[in-house]
């Protein structure tokens, strides 16, 4: 059997319609959505892999996927490619670049590190046009205490304490946070999480911890008190998912 050719897809979507990223039963979902487009062009097509899940609500700007395709199926130029899906995809989706990878190419499995942007608009009044990609946080915030709360956060540490319930169980709740940070332009405020993995709604659970330390309802280094209990106490909120832009993936250079 001929070797199949693996692809690389770089995704972007506006996540407001969309239970997430994976397929599901009875939800409409991106990757469902996609798997359609790339059947219209690769019958053969049943299943593409993304680096990971989004929650419902969530955006990406860089999410990674790879498919296999049958060379007998390769019709199209890696340069025609994006052009020939992305007419065939809802206009919140699109594909921003395809090119080809090692055979032994895993989008979910070779990824080093993911990079996540929560953006909050601190302003009294709502932008119309952050709606639907900011959270409106209208009260005086305290950028200092927040930036000095979201430093205490990097680090290789155990975060069961700051993320949500889920269906299964997760033993491993150790991660390592490269960078957390807090940046602001006039009312625009942009958390950067930088990891090596993240837990269920982790990163808004982060953005909730911070927002309360910037309206003084905690003080920074109650952060650690938070996660030596390695449970989640009435301290910790969960940030609305429309904030949230998976920014980036990032693998091992292939050179």
């Amino acid at each position: 059997m001929e070797p199949k050719v693996k692809l690389k897809l770089d995704v972007a979507f506006e996540g407001t319609r969309y239970h997430g990223w994976q397929a599901q039963a009875n939800a409409f979902t991106v990757q469902q959505c996609l798997e359609k487009a790339l059947r219209n062009f690769f019958p053969s097509v049943r299943r593409i892999h993304g680096a990971g899940r989004t929650d419902t609500g969530v955006h990406a700007l860089g999410m990674v996927a790879h498919v296999e395709i049958p060379p007998a199926e390769m019709r199209l130029t890696l340069r025609e490619l994006p052009l020939a899906l992305n007419s065939a995809l809802p206009k919140d989706i699109r594909i921003m670049k395809v090119c080809e990878v090692d055979p032994g190419f895993h989008a979910q499995y070779d990824c080093l590190s993911k990079e996540y942007r929560y953006q909050i608009w601190n302003h009294r009044s709502a932008n119309p046009l952050l709606h639907s990609t900011a959270w409106h946080v209208p009260g005086r915030l305290d950028l200092q205490s927040m930036r000095e709360t979201a430093r205490l956060l990097v680090g290789k540490r155990d975060f069961r304490a700051l993320s949500a319930s889920h269906s299964y169980e997760i033993e491993d709740t150790v991660r390592e946070l490269y960078q957390c940070r807090v940046k602001s332009v006039e009312s625009l405020i942009v958390v950067v999480m930088i990891g090596d993995g993240f837990l269920y709604k982790m990163c808004r659970v982060i953005v909730g911890l911070l927002l309360r330390v910037g309206k003084g309802k905690m003080l920074p280094k109650d952060v650690i008190g938070v996660l030596n209990e390695r449970k989640r106490n009435d301290q910790v909120m969960t940030a609305p998912a429309h904030g949230l832009v998976l920014y980036k993936v990032k693998y091992p250079d292939p050179d």
